[in-house]
This record gives C-alpha cells, structure tokens and sequence, in this order.
C-alpha cells in the first residue's frame, strides 16, 4: 500500500524520496540509502541505524510568534536550549511547530524531519541552522523524506545541497549555546 500523496502550502504535491534521489543525481551528490522499520525518535533511529557511519542527527522544525520558520538540523545528542537558541538567531521566542504546518511547507510528516525537506520550500519560508558539530563529520545520515530510509551523504555535499535549494543555512555551535545561562 502505498503512501498518501502530501500536499504542500502551494498546492503542489511534496516531493517523494524518487524526486529527492533523482535532485541529488542532478547535482552529482554520492548517496546512499538504507530501508528500515518506520522510525520516529532519536532512540529508535539509534537502534536501527547504528551500523550507518557518520554524523547521526535530529531535525527540529520550530517557529516564532510572527510564524517565521527555521528548520534545525543538529548532533542527535546535542541539547539544545530553544531560548539560547532563539536569542542567538534574533527570533524572539521559539516553540515547536504543528504537524500540519511541517507537512505544508516542507512536505513530511513528523518523524521524517529532514535537511533534505527543503528541495519542497521553494518560497523559501522556512530558514536552515546547521549545528557546526554536524559538518566535522565526513557522512551524515537523514532520511530522504521517509522516516523508513536513512541516506547517507557527505557533509560538504548537504551544504552544497542546501545551497542549491535556495537555503544556504546559518551555520551555528549549538554545542557553545548548550552551556549559556
């Protein structure tokens, strides 16, 4: 069976992990995929994909009060201090976004959390933070708009992604903002 086709904000269909690998063909990036059972938190991803090598990450899709929009992509350990965090981009207060806002503009639905989300923004509503602890990896691992596949790529290869798409991300120590009183 499969899934329900995602409708994003402006009315076209999101991307599906085909059109995701088909871009990334496009740009010449390296990837590699793995199947697994539906996963949906950090701990559950740990004990699928420990096999995978590289940076493991979670994805945290939050908004402000005026409805701007940023989509976090960090070390899955890091703990991060939304507060810190909000003061350090100028964001005013952050919270986590709803389900339906997640599947309008970046086109997945939660648990599917990804960098890669982005190939659907093409207003370019919602801003990219890259914690810097992610990029001294040589592999980082995402899944491809599918929370049932991981994929591997490099990090200069996620940068040179993200730039394609129009989302040339904040890069950030979210690591220096855990410890801020």
């Amino acid at each position: 069976m499969s899934k329900p086709e995602l409708q994003l904000d402006d009315g076209n269909p999101a991307a599906t992990p085909d059109d995701l690998f088909r871009r990334l063909d496009e740009l010449e990036i390296a990837h590699d995929t793995i199947h697994h059972d539906p996963v949906f938190t950090v701990k559950e991803a740990k004990s699928l994909c420990r096999e995978l090598t590289g940076a493991h990450t979670k994805n945290l899709f939050l908004r402000n009060k005026k409805g701007a929009m940023w989509l976090v992509v960090s070390l899955e350990d890091r703990l991060i201090d939304l507060k810190a965090l909000a003061r350090h981009l100028g964001a005013g207060r952050f919270s986590f976004s709803s389900a339906d806002r997640l599947t309008r503009y970046l086109g997945v639905t939660a648990g599917a959390v990804t960098p890669f989300a982005v190939i659907n923004d093409k207003q370019r509503a919602v801003q990219v933070v890259v914690d810097l602890g992610v990029l001294d990896f040589e592999r980082v691992n995402f899944h491809p708009l599918d929370n049932s596949m991981t994929t591997a790529i490099s990090a200069d290869d996620l940068m040179k992604f993200l730039r394609a798409e129009n989302h040339a991300p904040e890069v950030t120590d979210l690591g220096s903002l855990e410890h801020e009183v």
